[in-house]
This record gives structure tokens, C-alpha cells and sequence, in this order.
């Protein structure tokens, strides 16, 4: 078929550039919840389904047929994925029928009178179409709340309270529905907040963002197990467990590291986290030294990824209350008011007592790090070269960052 002399499809599809642009611009400017939406997605998966639905438009047109079941998946994809993010059924249908329209209007520019018949078989071909993808997208918006709503209050949900809570799993064992496993893997998380987090509003695109994130973290683990996880996150993080009926790999392509690694990148924020196996009754108290260990990890400043107690052993002991942890910080008092020498003695520390690097990552001369070192010893009496001082200004620096 063709419009003014033009092939309408092969037109069409040279057009889809440029007319998705157009079609993503109005999106934003005549439906506010996605003009929230965070720019990642806008660019991404929004664009992504306005070219899918401008070509399989040209193809319906070309083949003088209803669009496939298949030509529908992604649709009906993405119509599951903003469920799961929270944007309202009717803003995804008004976006459909607005890009439908400057589809139309981009196909029948130029219409001639001789053009009547083309065009009164276009049109209803795209009638044909919108209510096909009407269909899709409501069925699949729809199943995938009713989903959402079901996780809420199903077994899975009950088991984790249970497990977390220290309760009998008796009632688990009898009844249909998840069956408690022999050993878990407790994994805490921490997610730091996404760029799409700060810097807005309070509004639906922030909400969007962190549900987003939330999603594709529990998308990596439910891959990593093979199941839906027990899983307890909200935008800053929480907790997971995983059954484990055998020790899990700490390192390797399918160890735990790369797991949170994995997570990481998924998620597009760094993830520092904590694991532990654990049989059911000793599940509650798994879960809290990985998350002092994951809060030891933040306060201590180490890097993000995976961490057990046996990384964190110094630290997790010198955070228990006691006299001497105060004792130990105020080695380091003389320091306070010279900030500059605190800095370098925590960087040449970290370093591993190479003053080029120290010098390097401070900007300064490496005399400038000796000079301060030396400072550091007059003041404290504590000297990073003599191995039992540095012992104690290791411990000293542990102890002022848990107080």
C-alpha cells in the first residue's frame, strides 16, 4: 500500500529514528508520571517499545495482517515491568494510543484523494492493532499485579517472618505451600541510593527508581537460585535468604562475590553485603552480625562487595562496648586538632605504608608524608614503623571509627 506515491511501510520504518524521538518527547510533556520517570528508563526500555511498536505497525501494514501473538511479547513484557514499578494502567494505555496517533498522522501526511482506499485500510488496520495491544498490555498489567498482591500474603512471606522472627516452623512442614530448607544462606544487603533516587522531587519518579533497583536485585538472585528467594528489601537494602542445602562457593564465576557483584551492577548502585549459612533457629541471629558487619563495612569505609565476619574480625570486636575501646581511640586524640595528619596516617595505613602512593593519592611530596609521619610519632608517641605501635594505631583507628 501506498500514501502521496510512498510506500507506506518501508517509509515508515525509515521514519522510526526520528518519529520515536517525537513520540518519547510528547509521552513527557503531556503525561506527568512519565515525565518522572527516571532518564535511564526514558531512554531505555520507553524508547525500546515505541520503536517496537512503530515497526511491528509498517509490518502489519505491509503483511495485511493482525499482529502475532509473539509480535506481542515485548509488550505485554514491559506492561509486567511498570506494574512492578507502580505506574498507573491508564497512563500506559493514553501513552499507546498517543503514540498510535502520531503513527497514523506520520503515514497519512500527504494524502491524496486518489489515496482513499489505502488510507480507509490502513485505518482500520490500526484499529486492529490498538485493540490488539490493548488486550495484551491490560492482560499482562494485570496478571502481574495480581501477582504482586499474592507474594504479598503468600507462603513465601509467612516463612521469612517466621524464619527472621525465631517462630516454629511446624506449621510449615504440614501445610502446603513453601517447605522450610535444611540450611540458608542469611545475605544482607545494603544498596546505596541510585542517581535516579536523589536529586528529584519526593514523587512518583524517585518511587519508580528505587523500585526499579529493588527489582532487578531480586531478578539476579532468583537467577542465582533457581527459585523466587525469601527476600525482605526496601530502597536501602535488607534481607535475603536462600536455601542451602550445600556450602555455597565463597569466590569464583558462580560463588557468592560475584553474586553481589552481580547484584551491583544490575542494580547501577554499589552493594556492600554479609553472608552467613545458617540452619532455621540460628537464621535471627545470622542476620544480625551481618548486618553489624554490613554497618562495620559503612562506618570503617571499606569498598563495597562481599564481607563475613572472619574480613571484619578486628573491627566486629573492638565495636563491643567497653572501657578500653575508649581507651584505644584516645591514643589518637592529639590528632584532633590536626586533621591533616589523621588523614595521611589512615591513607599511609591503608596503603600499605608506601609513601609514593600515600604521596600520590593525598597529592603531596612524598617528604611531605615522611614529614608528617614524623610528626604524627611526636605527637601520639606512636610511629606506623615500629610493628608494635602499629598495631595499636591500627586498633585505635578501628576504635575511633566505631565510637
Amino acid at each position: 500500500m501506498a500514501i502521496a506515491g510512498r510506500p507506506v511501510a518501508p517509509y515508515l520504518r525509515a521514519r522510526v529514528p526520528a518519529l520515536t524521538g517525537r513520540v518519547v518527547a510528547r509521552l513527557l510533556a503531556d503525561l506527568p508520571v512519565y515525565a518522572d520517570l527516571p532518564r535511564e528508563e526514558i531512554s531505555g526500555d520507553i524508547a525500546d517499545i515505541v520503536q517496537h511498536n512503530l515497526r511491528l505497525f509498517a509490518d502489519v501494514v505491509e503483511y495485511r495482517r493482525p499482529a502475532t501473538e509473539a509480535e506481542l511479547a515485548q509488550q505485554r513484557d514491559s506492561a509486567a515491568q511498570r506494574a512492578e514499578e507502580g505506574v498507573p494502567l491508564d497512563a500506559i494505555l493514553t501513552a499507546y494510543q498517543v503514540g498510535t496517533a502520531m503513527c497514523w498522522q506520520e503515514t497519512a501526511k500527504g494524502a491524496l484523494p486518489g489515496d482513499l482506499p489505502a488510507v480507509l485500510e490502513i485505518m482500520e488496520r490500526i484499529m486492529v492493532l490498538q485493540r490488539q495491544l490493548t488486550s495484551a498490555v491490560s492482560n499482562a498489567y494485570l496478571e502481574a499485579h495480581r501477582i504482586l498482591d499474592s507474594q504479598e500474603h503468600d507462603g513465601r512471606h509467612a516463612l521469612l517472618s517466621a524464619l527472621l522472627a525465631g517462630e516454629s516452623l511446624d506449621r510449615f512442614t504440614r501445610a502446603t505451600g513453601p517447605r522450610p530448607a535444611a540450611r540458608y544462606l542469611a545475605l544482607t544487603l545494603a544498596l546505596a541510593p541510585h542517581p535516579d533516587e536523589q536529586g528529584q522531587s519526593p514523587g512518583p519518579g524517585a518511587g519508580v527508581a528505587a523500585r526499579r533497583k529493588i527489582r532487578r536485585v531480586r531478578s539476579v538472585l532468583d537467577r542465582f537460585a533457581g527459585a523466587p528467594v525469601l527476600t525482605a528489601l526496601d530502597t536501602s537494602g535488607g534481607t535475603v535468604l536462600l536455601p542451602a542445602p550445600e556450602p555455597l562457593p565463597w569466590h569464583g564465576p558462580d560463588g557468592l562475590c560475584a553474586l553481589v557483584d552481580e547484584a551491583a551492577r544490575a542494580a547501577g548502585v554499589p552493594v556492600s553485603a554479609a553472608a552467613e549459612t545458617a540452619e532455621p533457629e540460628a537464621v535471627p541471629a545470622a542476620v544480625a552480625r551481618n548486618t553489624e558487619i554490613v554497618d562495620l563495612v559503612a562506618r570503617t569505609g571499606r569498598p563495597p562487595g562481599l564481607y563475613r565476619l572472619a574480613d571484619v574480625l578486628l573491627e566486629y570486636q573492638l565495636s563491643r562496648p567497653s572501657e578500653a575501646l575508649h581507651g584505644l581511640a584516645q591514643l589518637l586524640a592529639p590528632l584532633e586538632a590536626k586533621p591533616e595528619l589523621l588523614q595521611t596516617l589512615e591513607t599511609y595505613l591503608e596503603l600499605g605504608l608506601d609513601r609514593r602512593t600515600t604521596a600520590a593519592a593525598l597529592h603531596i611530596h612524598p617528604n611531605t608524608v615522611d614529614y608528617r609521619i614524623r610528626r604524627i610519632d611526636r605527637l601520639t608517641g606512636l610511629s606506623p614503623s615500629r610493628p608494635a605501635d602499629l598495631q595499636h594505631i591500627s586498633a585505635a583507628l578501628v576504635a575511633r571509627h566505631s565510637l
